[in-house]
């Protein structure tokens, strides 16, 4: 059983930088996903950023250039460092681990004046 813990949400005003983490527990396979989902009110969830194992990565086209996800394997450890946000940004953002589609709690992140 794998769990997550995402960390580091809050308000910040457009053009503001923030950096959500999260750390997986339990039993882990060697070969995995970690990923950051976002889901605005009124929407649906929505892919952010992806990372594997190996490290490759991958970006919505809405927060390339912007965003970037990182981990630490040794840690099990995601995290997502979002810079020029902007108040469509605005969402619970969900850590996730594949293989098993495990979801973490979410965390707010609010982006205004």
């Amino acid at each position: 059983q794998v769990q997550l813990v995402e960390s580091g949400g809050g308000l910040v005003q457009p053009g503001g930088s923030l950096r959500l983490s999260c750390a997986a527990s339990g039993r882990l396979f060697v070969v995995n996903i970690l990923g950051w989902y976002r889901q605005a009110p009124g929407k649906g969830r929505e892919m952010v950023a992806t990372i594997h194992s190996g490290g490759g990565t991958n970006y919505a086209e809405s927060v390339k250039g912007r965003f970037a996800i990182s981990r630490d394997n040794d840690k099990n450890t995601v995290n997502l460092q979002m810079n020029n946000l902007k108040p469509e940004d605005t969402a619970v953002y969900y850590c996730n681990y594949f293989p098993g589609n495990v979801w973490g709690q979410g965390t707010q992140v609010t982006v205004s004046s």
